[in-house]
């Protein structure tokens, strides 16, 4: 009795239909009904920026909970339901872009276990398309990975089916799915789709920028397509685009709507057609303590505590640049035997012949200094600086969860530290973190090589090293912070550059507008802060006295700021060095002048 039963609803177009009483959970209703509605979210091409197609999304009835497509799907999988929803879901979506008629291309979302699915590779699908008007030709297949997948062949020989059939791939959420980067590699698809993970936030993390730019080069190599998933700002557009991605996807450019608009915005079309490029970001101080003390390591075969003391001899002198041998039992590190106190000691009159055959640990230095392999560089170096000092000549034990694995020396570590230290003042500037001598030339070649003209200016200090002879380091130090700061404030840091070249010497490599007028600003308010640097008295008089290089006591001006700037027109310089010459012989000019002052170089710039 219960089985005939019926009730009355309206489905998504206000029609009343009868649906099974049993049938009466929220989720088969939606199905019985067809009460899901479709979404489209456009992709945009970013060279041109025309757009590419749409991603149709679908969603639930309004003011319900299995609205959300997480809630929906997840409901239907708890009640077996998946490939019903899917289906459905898939032919809302067809549907509604050939009632609008909607340009492009559609990317159709399909999850690897409907693909093989009757309906589907039977050409039911096709003929539903053929039906309501869309070539397969327009249509993407999107394959988003939400559970693990295992069976690669079956999914390989289902994508060429359906691209014979005329259909293309995309690869959705590269990065986040169990095994997006082998199906990339199995199915070598049309597109591949990067999680928006790494995209959010590139503009300021450089990790993120690497990654990106590490998988275009391998789409470029493979002839597939990327797309930026998730781009919600101006910044993240302006670096996308820069890397050399081909689309791009999200909120800045447009949000998912059930009528989604055929062109991009002004705003967005804009940042596509200038030939401005983004400021990428760069690597900061702090990246260094990365480095651990498995960097340092250095196998040497060790002996055992019962190894004699002629076994270890032979090991010394037929290695001239051994210098330590670590001793260790059943894995465990116990001691080190030093070269040179082994051999003095075995060079003393009859010290073989009584020492030759006995244990080696008897020489042997116990209670030797551990460092695990992943402790940081600098957290070493401040460890052996507390450690006995015999540890930096001796050496240390480098283990694995206290196991031996290596050896290291306390040269080692410094000559690891100076290298870190002279590579990190080339990426950034230790007192300012600004980017240093390398980000600054490759940024100048980045727009070298995209014919962008920009400014350049060279920023420097007048009389500073009589500042600094006059209040000492510190406040010398301070003057720089101060500089810097100033710099990057007048800076758009979208579209302008600051770098810190060492010294009180800085870089603005300027694609703003109004740039004249930042530099401008820039003079003022230095002017007016360093005031509060000096002295009364030197405020005063206008300067201070000072011994000059040739050791004489010179009056020199109070510290002023000098700008030197040039115009790089595209084709004018070929490399960073032309432009560094440019800029220098700009900043001389700038020197010349009284107090705060910008010079710029009539000849760079075109009338």
């Amino acid at each position: 009795m219960l089985a005939n039963q019926r009730h009355s609803a309206k489905d998504e177009t206000g029609n009343v239909v009868l649906v099974p009483a049993l049938a009466s959970t929220p989720l088969q209703e939606i199905i019985a009904l067809r009460k899901l509605s479709a979404l489209f979210q456009p992709l945009i091409n970013m060279k041109n920026g025309d757009f590419l197609g749409f991603e149709g999304l679908i969603r639930g009835p309004a003011d319900n909970p299995l609205h959300s497509p997480i809630n929906l799907f997840n409901a239907a999988e708890k009640q077996g339901l998946s490939l019903e929803v899917e289906m459905l879901a898939r032919q809302i979506v067809l549907e509604s872009f050939a009632k609008q008629k909607l340009p492009g291309n559609l990317f159709l979302n399909i999850s690897p276990g409907t693909l093989n699915h009757p309906s589907f590779r039977n050409g039911q699908t096709l003929e539903f398309m053929q039906d309501i008007g869309i070539d397969p030709a327009r249509v993407v297949i999107e394959i988003t990975e939400n559970q693990p997948t295992y069976d690669f062949e079956g999914m390989k020989s289902a994508l060429l089916h359906y691209r014979a059939m005329g259909f293309k791939i995309a690869i959705d959420d590269l990065g986040a799915g169990f095994s997006s980067l082998r199906l990339w590699s199995e199915l070598r698809p049309d597109f591949i789709k990067i999680d928006m993970h790494f995209v959010q936030g590139v503009d300021h993390d450089p990790i993120k920028l690497q990654f990106l730019q590490s998988i275009q080069q391998i789409a470029e190599r493979c002839g597939t397509c990327v797309i930026a998933e998730g781009i919600e700002t101006e910044g993240e557009l302006r670096v996308i685009k820069d890397i050399g991605i081909d689309f791009g996807q999200g909120y800045f450019i447009a949000r998912p709507s059930r009528t989604p608009p055929l062109f991009a915005s002004s705003d967005t079309g804009s940042i596509i057609g200038s030939s401005n490029i983004a400021v990428f970001p760069t690597e900061s101080m702090n990246r260094r303590t990365h480095m651990t003390a498995h960097k340092l390591l250095s196998f040497v075969e060790p002996v055992q505590p019962e190894t004699t003391n002629d076994q270890v001899l032979e090991r010394f002198t037929g290695n001239p640049a051994l210098r330590t041998i670590p001793v260790a039992k059943g894995g465990m590190p116990k001691g080190l035997i030093n070269r040179y106190q082994f051999l003095e000691c075995f060079a003393k009159p009859f010290q073989r012949e009584l020492m030759g055959r006995k244990p080696c640990n008897h020489f042997m230095q116990a209670s030797p200094l551990l460092v695990e392999k992943n402790m940081p560089i600098e957290e070493l170096s401040h460890f052996m600086a507390e450690a006995d000092s015999r540890h930096f000549a001796d050496g240390f034990i480098i283990t694995d969860n206290g196991r031996y694995i290596g050896i290291a020396s306390g040269q080692d570590l410094l000559r690891e530290l100076t290298q870190m230290q002279l590579e990190a003042a080339r990426y950034a500037n230790p007192l300012t973190l600004l980017p240093g001598n390398v980000p600054i030339n490759e940024h100048i070649e980045r727009l070298l090589l995209a014919n962008t003209p920009f400014i350049a200016c060279y920023c420097d200090l007048d009389n500073f090293k009589p500042f600094n002879d006059c209040y000492g380091y510190r406040k010398g130090d301070e003057m720089i912070q101060l500089t810097g700061r100033l710099l990057g404030w007048a800076c758009d840091l979208k579209q302008d550059f600051i770098g810190h070249i060492g010294g009180d010497d800085f870089i603005l490599l300027m694609q703003s507008r109004d740039w004249k007028t930042r530099c401008e600003q820039a003079l003022r308010s230095f002017e007016q802060a360093s005031m509060l640097i000096f002295k009364e008295e030197h405020l005063n008089s206008g300067g201070y006295f000072s011994e000059s290089r040739d050791g004489s006591v010179q009056f020199h001006p109070i510290t002023s700021l000098s700008i030197g700037a040039i115009q790089v027109s595209p084709g004018q310089f070929m490399s960073h060095h032309e432009v560094s010459a440019a800029m220098s012989a700009a900043k001389k000019m700038a020197k010349k002048m009284p107090g705060n002052s910008l010079f710029i170089e009539p000849r760079t710039f075109k009338k």
